[in-house]
C-alpha cells in the first residue's frame, strides 16, 4: 500500500536513547569521570600521537580540512553532549589510523607499488541506487572491493602480520559490530535507510574521511561553511590518500593487484576530475534516478543523522541544504562528463535495474568485456541474501523537509530532459519490497 507524501508531516524523531545518553555524559563530565572533549586541531593531534608512539602524519594537506571542520563544528554544528563526545572519538581514530598507515608505509614501502588498474566506478548523487550496483558487482569475484569493516578501519593494527600467519584474529569486525549495535541504539531507523553488516560490500567513503574530506561530514553534522570550503578546492591531495589506503586495504587482503576495484562513494560526482587525476584509466557507471526521490531520500539519511548529534537542527534547513547539494552534484557530474572518454563510461536507471536488474547487468557486463554467467549466481545469492537484511521500509517525503514536488521538479528539469529520467510515484520508499522484487525476477 502506497502512502501519499501529504499524510506524512514531520520526520521521525531521534530515540530517547540520545537523551538519556546526553544526561549521562553531561553528568559524568561534572563529576569527572567523562573528560570533557577539546575540539581543536593540535590537542586532538597532540593525544593520537601520544597514544600511538607515532609521529608522521603523512601528508599535511589534511590539515587544511581539519581546521575549516573544526571551526564549522565549533560555530554552526550545535553539537550536543553526546555529539560532541561522538566527534572527538571519531577525529582521534582517524587521527591514529593516519599515524598507524604512515608506519606501515614506513615497514612495507613495497604497498605503495602495488598497481590499481583499470578500476570500476560508479558514479551518481546520494541515494541514486549506486549502493546496491555496487554490491552486485562486488559479489563478482574478478573484482576487488571494501568491506564495511574497512570503512570503519581501513587501516590494520601494526600486529596485522600476526593476523596474516593465523596467530591472531583481525579486530577491526570486531569493533565495527560494534560501531553497528551503538549506531542502531542511536538510530534504528539506520538498517533500512543503508543495510549493512561488517563484512557488507561498503563504499571507499572512510578512505576520504581520512583526509578530514568529504559529505560524510555533512550528512553527520551541520557545517555548511565546511561543506561550501571543500566544494570549492582541489581534492585531489584525499584522492591521492584514497588510493594509498585502497592498497594498504588490498595489501592486508592478500587481494591480486590484476583484480579491477569496483569504488562507489556519492562523493565522486562532486570530484569526478580529482578521481581522474589519481584513477586516470577509470571505467565509469553513471546512476540516475528521479530526482525527488534523490532529494528526498538525501534528507532523510541527514536529518536521521544530524538530530543525533544537535537538539537545534531543522528539517527545513536539512531539506535545503541537500536540495541545493544534490543539484550540485549532478551538475558537476554532467560537466565533467567530457573528461570520460565515451568508450569508458556508461549510463544505468535506478527504474532500469529494478524493471531487469539482470539484463542492465547484461548490458554493464558487456561494456566491461566481461561475461556475466559466472557472476549471475552469486548475484543472485546477494538478492536473496539483502531480503533478509532489510527490515522496515524507509519512508520519507519531501513534505517532511519543507520541499514541493514542483520545487524539484524545476530545480532539476534540465537533468530529467537530457538523461530521460522517469518519474515514478513519490509515496513510500520501502527498499524490503523493492529488494524483495527484484530478487524474485
Amino acid at each position: 500500500m502506497q502512502v501519499q507524501q501529504e499524510t506524512i508531516q514531520a520526520p521521525p524523531r531521534r530515540t530517547p536513547f540520545i537523551d538519556v545518553l546526553n544526561r549521562a555524559i553531561g553528568l559524568g563530565q561534572k563529576v569527572g569521570a567523562v573528560a570533557n572533549p577539546r575540539l581543536e586541531k593540535a590537542a586532538l593531534m597532540d593525544a593520537a600521537a601520544a597514544r600511538t608512539g607515532l609521529s608522521d602524519f603523512g601528508d599535511p594537506w589534511f590539515e587544511q580540512p581539519f581546521s575549516v571542520l573544526l571551526d564549522s563544528l565549533r560555530e554552526e554544528a550545535h553539537l550536543n553532549t553526546a555529539g560532541e563526545l561522538a566527534a572527538r572519538l571519531q577525529f582521534g581514530k582517524v587521527l591514529r589510523d593516519r599515524l598507524t598507515a604512515m608506519e606501515w608505509f614506513r615497514r612495507h614501502p613495497e604497498i605503495l607499488e602495488r598497481r590499481i588498474m583499470r578500476p570500476v566506478v560508479i558514479v551518481g548523487p546520494m541515494r541514486s541506487g549506486t549502493t546496491r550496483l555496487h554490491r552486485l558487482l562486488a559479489s563478482d569475484h574478478r573484482f576487488s572491493h571494501m568491506r564495511s569493516f574497512e570503512t570503519i578501519s581501513p587501516v590494520p593494527r601494526l600486529d596485522f602480520e600476526e593476523v596474516l600467519v593465523g596467530r591472531k584474529r583481525d579486530f577491526r569486525p570486531t569493533l565495527a559490530k560494534r560501531v553497528m549495535r551503538v549506531a542502531r541504539l542511536a538510530n534504528p531507523r539506520t538498517l533500512s535507510i543503508h543495510p549493512t553488516g561488517p563484512f557488507e560490500a561498503e563504499e571507499e567513503l572512510g578512505l576520504l574521511v581520512n583526509s578530514m574530506y568529504g559529505m560524510k561530514h555533512e550528512a553527520q553534522w551541520r557545517v555548511p561553511t565546511y561543506g561550501r570550503w571543500c566544494e570549492r578546492i582541489d581534492a585531489t591531495p584525499a584522492y591521492r590518500h584514497l588510493a594509498d589506503l585502497l592498497r594498504l586495504v588490498g595489501w592486508s587482503q592478500q587481494a591480486s593487484e590484476l583484480k579491477p576495484w569496483v569504488l562507489k562513494t556519492p562523493q565522486h560526482a562532486l570530484d569526478l576530475p580529482a578521481l581522474l587525476n589519481v584513477f586516470p584509466d577509470a571505467r565509469i557507471i553513471y546512476t540516475h534516478r528521479d530526482p525527488r526521490k534523490v532529494v528526498g531520500s538525501a534528507a532523510s539519511l541527514a536529518w536521521n543523522q544530524t538530530a543525533i548529534h544537535s537538539d537545534d537542527v531543522t528539517p527545513h534547513d536539512v531539506g535545503q541544504e541537500w536540495l541545493r547539494k544534490s543539484a550540485l552534484q549532478l551538475e558537476r557530474m554532467t560537466a565533467a562528463r567530457a573528461l570520460v572518454p565515451a568508450e569508458r563510461r556508461i549510463d544505468v536507471g535506478f527504474d532500469e535495474m529494478d524493471r531487469d536488474w539482470e539484463g542492465t547487468m547484461r548490458r554493464i557486463y558487456g561494456f566491461l568485456d566481461l561475461d556475466l554467467a559466472p557472476a549471475l549466481p552469486a548475484m543472485r545469492h546477494y538478492q536473496v541474501r539483502a531480503c533478509r537484511v532489510a527490515r522496515e521500509p524507509h519512508s520519507y517525503s519531501l513534505s517532511q523537509f519543507g520541499l514541493s514536488e514542483s520545487e524539484v521538479r524545476a530545480r532539476f528539469a534540465a537533468y530529467t530532459a537530457r538523461f530521460d529520467v522517469a518519474e515514478g510515484d513519490l509515496g513510500v520508499s520501502s527498499v524490503a519490497g523493492r529488494v524483495s522484487s527484484i530478487a524474485a525476477r
